[in-house]
């Protein structure tokens, strides 16, 4: 979806949503505790999905940080995570594998 589409999106949802991707897990957990931004169904939508792959980042950085291959899976992960955040910029809903079912099942969005 971009802007013409929907036209309830906006600059300030565009940005934050980006930022809750670069800086996940922190960014995402202040926008849910800001009320006029956790009502925004597209910001909330990025921020629960930035969310939990944050936590799913820094769990396997946690868990692979042992080995050197295994740091580069997180990276990976983090790469991913600014290329949707890029997307959600572009006004677009982003779906991510397993994440975006997972969110929408557990009633969250």
């Amino acid at each position: 979806m971009n802007e013409q589409m929907n036209p309830e999106i906006t600059s300030d949802d565009k940005l934050w949503a980006l930022l809750a991707y670069i800086f996940s897990p922190l960014v995402p957990l202040i926008i849910m505790l800001m009320e006029e931004k956790k009502a925004r169904p597209f910001l909330k939508f990025h921020s629960m999905q930035a969310l939990v792959l944050g936590v799913v980042d820094f769990v396997l950085y946690i868990v692979l940080s042992f080995t050197i291959i295994g740091l580069c899976i997180p990276v990976l992960l983090w790469f991913a995570m600014v290329y949707w955040g890029v997307k959600a910029y572009q006004g677009e809903y982003v779906q991510v594998p397993f994440v975006t079912d997972f969110i929408k099942n557990q009633g969250w969005v």
